[in-house]
């Protein structure tokens, strides 16, 4: 069989020629998968940090040193004997402990309790370093290095020209060179992490990282703006893809629904990134040269740093999402057997999602901003609310009075519908200005961004993982293992993140190392939390248990083993080199379970609507 004709995870002869022929591939499939390889790692990387972070706030920890007076003049968090301690200088309450504070060095004063003798001595103690830099490791990972790149350059670039019809996408090469851009942002970021880590949080507020190490603060900042370029080039790529390599007969609106969100998003990357890519550029000019640009003490402003970078940093928020609500719609209509309901509205929500992302920044700074303007910003982060509100009762509505197959996909869409209108109720508070004064730098806030990222995007995620999985690799997977795993996943994430927002509520700062130890509640909703993190580890093992499995022993997969009706489903599995033997000809809409039968798949396992005679 001819390369042309064989499918693309065939072998090239030798090991070296086949290791080769991934190193240099322009074919969008195989640069897809080593994209999912990458940000499965980030993922793990990044999930260890945060069960580091959780472990830690198991209990509080705290040790005091007092005064010949009596008072404190500075509290300790011993991080387990790893020398990071907690600081609050002398004069501050018991409410404001908590914040990140530099290294302090206090007089120790000991009585010996036999003679009275006093013995003055010194103690330096040092900010939280151990805590604050596995904070920020685990929200840097998690937002530049797996959440934004993993369903677009992931499974967009396996599935999105399949589904379009075409050969590969517009522009291969640049393809190729957006993974090893990518590649070369996550070098970056590991240098940052070996040399010792960042303690900035994922933000890289300033004053913080002005005047926090320079040499680690640069790494990590070059590598999120290099990795900004990763996003620009597949987002590129993915606009002229859609716009110039639809199959003869392919319509705007026969498209199917992921396509439209990944086109979506990718009109956000193109247009946003680069702002961020400035602002962090600025950021290493500064700390270079010491050009007053964020650091108040070189006459720079570090509120317009927070501008510049939610300016981006918000409209990525729906960079995350908006993919996540494509695979949602994929796998509702696929695993319902039902035409989409409201497909034109879904699809238009989606570039109205991204329209509206680029104006609701300032919500991120209600507290640092004229009350006009947060008047203006707030009524804006309603307006985000109602294009996403469509989605969610489109998807409901199409669910109503179908023929659901309860398979893993399906199963995770529930969870997703159940975990993101959760993450979207939330919001309002937030957006609300007299109740976000008080949730604002909150656990609240914590909960819902996870409800909104995690219960949103990473369970949409997991859920097109397993609905394409037998598609791009040919091999079944266990059904029974991988609906125990979803279980336990969406037990645990919600054991973990719904007692945050009572945390929250009660006053529980985020970003803090310890807490006080006269509020008991604290400490129990922080062994919840902790533990329910444990169970998402637990969950997620066990689904990487079932994906290998199926690499090494699993059964081969059918060419449309769910009945899918868009055209990934009439090509081989796994697809062939250049994805179809010949050009596809559309025939019917991506949706039309109620007309067409699908192709590739048993007749006795989906029936058209008219094969089942109606109950009298």
């Amino acid at each position: 069989m001819s390369d042309h004709h064989a499918h693309y995870l065939a072998g090239k002869g030798s090991t070296g020629k086949t290791i080769m022929s991934w190193v240099w591939t322009y074919d969008h499939k195989k640069i897809g998968v080593m994209y999912l390889v990458a940000v499965l790692m980030m993922f793990f990387l990044g999930g260890l940090a945060a069960l580091g972070v959780r472990a830690e706030l198991f209990e509080p920890h705290y040790t005091e040193f007092v005064n010949d007076d009596g008072q404190v003049v500075a509290d300790t968090k011993g991080y387990k004997g790893a020398g990071s301690d907690f600081v609050v200088p002398e004069g501050t309450t018991p409410e404001q402990r908590g914040v990140m504070f530099p290294n302090i060095t206090v007089t120790t004063v000991e009585t010996n309790p036999d003679t009275g003798e006093r013995t003055e001595g010194t103690k330096t103690v040092t900010g939280n370093n151990i805590y604050n830099r596995a904070f920020t490791l685990h929200g840097t990972i998690m937002v530049f290095l797996f959440i934004i790149p993993a369903v677009p350059a992931a499974l967009g670039n396996i599935f999105l020209p399949i589904m379009l019809g075409a050969k590969d996408v517009a522009f291969p090469k640049l393809n190729l060179w957006s993974w090893y851009i990518y590649l070369f942002g996550g070098m970056f970021a590991i240098f940052a992490l070996i040399q010792g880590g960042v303690e900035t949080g994922w933000t890289f507020y300033t004053p913080y990282s002005s005047t926090t190490e320079w040499g680690n603060v640069t790494a990590m900042v070059l590598a999120a703006f290099i990795l900004g370029f990763s996003s620009i080039f597949t987002g590129m790529n993915f606009i002229v893809t859609v716009h110039k390599l639809r199959v003869p007969g392919m319509g705007w609106f026969d498209m199917p629904l992921f396509i439209w969100a990944l086109y979506a998003t990718s009109i956000i990357q193109v247009l946003a990134t680069p702002v961020l890519g400035i602002t962090l550029l600025m950021v290493v000019f500064e700390r270079t040269f010491l050009i007053g640009i964020f650091d108040p003490a070189l006459g720079g402003d570090a509120v317009l740093f927070q501008h510049f970078f939610w300016f981006y940093s918000h409209p990525a928020v729906y960079i995350m999402i908006l993919p996540g609500f494509g695979i949602i719609s994929e796998i509702i209509a696929v695993h319902c057997r039902k035409r989409i309901f409201g497909y034109r509205a879904i699809a238009f929500s989606s570039i109205a999602i991204a329209a509206i992302s680029f104006l609701v920044w300032a919500h991120h700074m209600f507290t640092s901003q004229s009350p006009v303007a947060n008047v203006v910003f707030s009524a804006l982060t309603f307006l985000v609310a109602i294009p996403t509100a469509i989605k969610v009762f489109n998807w409901i509505s199409t669910m109503y009075k179908s023929s659901i197959a309860w398979t893993t996909p399906m199963l995770y869409a529930c969870f997703f519908l159940f975990c993101f209108t959760i993450g979207g109720l939330t919001g309002p508070p937030l957006a609300t200005l007299a109740v976000d004064i008080h949730l604002h730098d909150t656990y609240f806030v914590v909960a819902h961004f996870h409800y909104v990222m995690m219960g949103g995007t990473v369970l949409a995620f997991v859920g097109g993982l397993h609905h394409w999985w037998p598609k791009f690799t040919g091999k079944v997977y266990n059904e029974t293992w991988a609906t125990v795993g979803g279980w336990i996943v969406f037990l645990g994430f919600n054991l973990t993140f719904f007692i945050q927002f009572f945390l929250g509520t009660q006053g529980m700062p985020r970003r803090y190392a310890t807490y006080p130890t006269d509020i008991p509640a604290f400490e129990i909703m922080h062994k919840i939390s902790t533990v329910g993190s444990w169970l998402l580890l637990l969950g997620f093992l066990i689904h990487l248990f079932v994906f290998l499995h199926s690499l090494l022993a699993g059964k081969k997969a059918a060419r449309n083993p769910w009945g899918g009706l868009t055209l990934e489903w009439e090509t081989e599995t796994p697809p062939l080199e250049h994805n179809f033997e010949r050009e596809p000809v559309m025939t019917h809409g991506p949706y039309d379970y109620d007309t067409a039968r699908p192709v590739n798949a048993d007749p006795a396992l989906f029936p058209m609507p008219t094969d089942t005679p109606k109950a009298h």
